[in-house]
């Protein structure tokens, strides 16, 4: 079967890449082997010290190429969680990030940072949260479009907790070409998610999410004493928040 243009132009590609590869280290191997051959006594002595300093360069070639070219194929994975709220998407994040080295993207940070930053799409956003408004979905992709474009994005690939949570997000990444390789949905029963959400707790000075049941706060008075209940995680709006879940997933 001919190849196609694109495997054609990786193999030229690699070619290229290998010869150059070689031709670097082989000619640091013969200056060395040079070097060394000039100092060395007798005919033997200088053959084999020339003989080493090439099968040196050789190798070398040969690992800086195997090295390169696993870097270069090296793909990088874009990936898409969502689960009802209480299921658990802030803990498989991090572990998802720890593994695969991404970088976690959660919607709502990202506009809290840009509107703290003060950004010409964050004063944007903030225009209609002063009033009291919700951020239309063209401006709130807007900001997600900038963040992704960013550098560290393009090279170890996003984890894109948050978003989207309805029919109009979904559509805009469909438009705008934004396909996760991987899509990671959690599903847990309402009263197992209610439960969860009721007994969260955050420490604002570390960020970092408790449970009183599950996962308790340390036993000390100072961090206890901080620990703050966000207003959303009560039963009676965990319940509204769960019954969005489900419209919007329907």
């Amino acid at each position: 079967r001919p190849l196609r243009p694109g495997v054609f132009r990786s193999v030229a590609m690699s070619f290229a890449r290998a010869v150059s590869l070689f031709s670097r280290t082989a000619a640091a191997g013969a200056r060395f082997a040079h070097s060394a051959a000039s100092q060395a006594s007798g005919a033997s002595g200088k053959k084999l010290w020339f003989f080493a300093g090439a099968f040196g360069a050789s190798a070398v070639a040969v690992y800086m190429y195997s090295r390169d070219s696993v870097s270069a194929d090296k793909k990088v994975i874009n990936i898409l969680i969502s689960g009802p709220p209480g299921s658990g998407k802030g803990t498989q994040s991090a572990n998802l990030v720890r593994d695969y080295k991404l970088v976690h993207i959660s919607t709502g940070d990202m506009l809290r940072d840009e509107v703290k930053a003060k950004t010409p799409l964050g004063l944007k956003a903030k225009g209609f949260m002063d009033a009291g408004q919700l951020v239309p979905e063209e401006v709130f992709f807007d900001i997600l479009k900038a963040r992704l474009s960013q550098a560290d994005v393009k090279q170890r690939g996003w984890l894109l907790d948050g978003f989207p949570r309805n029919r109009a997000q979904v559509e805009l990444m469909n438009k705008n070409g934004l396909i996760p390789d991987k899509f990671v949905l959690l599903t847990v029963p309402d009263d197992i998610a209610l439960a969860r959400m009721c007994g969260r707790r955050t420490d604002p000075v570390t960020g970092k999410i408790y449970h009183m049941l599950f996962a308790p706060p340390p036993n000390d008075p100072e961090i206890r004493a901080r620990l703050v209940h966000r207003s959303d995680d009560s039963e009676e709006k965990g319940r509204v928040r769960l019954q969005q879940y489900h419209k919007n997933m329907d």
